[in-house]
């Protein structure tokens, strides 16, 4: 792949990233990743890439949807500039129905301030810290119990990973995926009982240092999209962060056949 070809240094790594945590199979010209353990998340669940490299057929979206398989709720994501410009309309007339899109930051590499905060951090290098990682981030993004054996081995996929600790217990959680200098901030999460505490400013601190001296020269991160029905906290954290909007992915959401298929309650 190449930036000729409509796919970024940032994509790339961002997509990287991804397929570093999931069950990857490439159809349609895109990218089909999946979590088993998960099968009802479709955060965790996408296709990506359809129309970036080259323009996308109705076949190549057939294909991609056929590669997700049954029993799937799922994104589909639209990336700025997918070709060509029937694709949405491809995918709904296929049963999916345009969901909460995801906006993309980046800003320049530099550290910032620490907080100041009670609560200590810890990188994880131990099976007691993985395990925690993985609780954290499960519950963060309400995700089935089953997906934490797969959360706690995120650091032995090319990912680093922190928690935020209070004394002994598990606050908050975040990760770190670097390649081709561009470093990718992800599975960022706090426990309710922690949060506004400074864990995440916190975890947010120690990541930028740590691209800083990985020899990064960008920072990308990316959290839903703002709109009025969704307040978001984890948006407001990011620009104030020093991050810049850079573009919205949307994303087309598709349910298991039966769902999509089911006439609507009178």
């Amino acid at each position: 792949m190449s930036e000729r070809c409509g796919v970024t240094r940032e994509a790339r790594v961002m997509l990287r990233a991804a397929a570093a945590f999931s069950s990857t199979t490439e159809a349609g010209g895109a990218s089909v990743l999946r979590v088993p353990e998960a099968p009802s998340s479709p955060m965790v669940n996408r296709i990506v890439g359809l129309g970036v490299e080259s323009p996308a057929t109705e076949a190549h979206v057939d294909a991609a949807l056929a590669a997700m398989g049954a029993g799937v709720t799922f994104y589909v994501a639209v990336a700025p500039g997918a070709r060509p410009a029937e694709l949405p309309e491809w995918l709904r007339v296929r049963g999916l129905e345009a969901g909460w899109g995801w906006m993309a930051f980046h800003r320049d590499v530099g550290p910032i301030a620490p907080p100041a905060t009670s609560l200590r951090l810890a990188e994880v290098h131990t099976a007691a810290h993985a395990h925690a990682f993985g609780r954290v981030v499960r519950i963060s993004y309400e995700l089935p119990e089953a997906v934490e054996p797969r959360l706690a081995r995120l650091h032995e996929t090319g990912w680093r990973c922190w928690v935020a600790l209070h004394g002994d217990e598990p606050a908050g959680a975040g990760a770190l995926f670097t390649a081709e200098r561009v470093a990718y901030l992800g599975f960022a999460g706090t426990l309710p009982a922690y949060r506004g505490k400074g864990a995440q400013s916190a975890l947010l601190a120690a990541r930028l240092q740590a691209a800083e001296q990985l020899g990064c020269d960008v920072v990308v991160t990316e959290t839903g999209e703002r709109r009025g029905d969704r307040p978001s906290n984890s948006y407001r954290n990011i620009l104030r962060a020093g991050f810049r909007e850079m573009a919205i992915t949307a994303n087309w959401l598709g349910r298991p056949a039966p769902e999509r298929d089911r006439p609507p309650a009178e």
